[in-house]
């Protein structure tokens, strides 16, 4: 039996208890199967990075499962045939790392962008004040009138 790890995300309008539930009937599914369950994480509700299907945010389910490729496969028809799962992903790997994930050690709450690092949002040096001077009216033409010369004026 091959290792999988196995990430999918379910809508927003779940609840934990609800998330948790699907959870198990997969894990149900893979036992039943001959597979085992390794890892379970519920990394919580995350913001998505587009919509999708009308949902912002989803539950993530991860999970590392020892099986064969007909539970995987039959797992991943019932990823597609649930309503409630949006998103799903399997990953065939080679060993599984039971030390919790990156996302469940920073917390959830952590977002992306925090996750990061700084990206500087300080004054931008490398390209001046962006403030005023440019764009705008016409390109960014003078709109002061010229000053005529002196003999044009009679």
């Amino acid at each position: 039996m091959a290792l999988y790890e196995i990430t999918f995300v379910a809508r927003q309008d779940l609840s934990t208890q609800d998330v948790d539930k699907l959870t198990d009937a997969f894990s149900t599914l893979v036992t039943e199967q001959g597979g085992k369950v390794i890892k379970k994480e519920y990394w919580g509700l995350r913001t998505l990075a587009y919509k999708i299907n009308k949902n912002r945010k989803g539950h993530y389910v991860h999970l590392g499962v020892e099986a064969s490729g007909d539970t995987v496969k039959e797992l991943r028809r019932k990823f597609g045939i649930n309503e409630d799962i949006i998103r799903s992903l399997s990953v065939r790997v080679e060993e599984i790392n039971k030390a919790p994930s990156q996302i469940m050690r920073d917390g959830p709450t952590a977002s992306y962008s925090e996750s990061r690092g700084s990206r500087g949002d300080g004054p931008r040096g490398d390209r001046g004040d962006r403030r005023g001077g440019g764009g705008g009216y016409k390109g960014g033409r003078d709109r002061r009138e010229k000053e005529t010369p002196a003999e044009n004026v009679a």
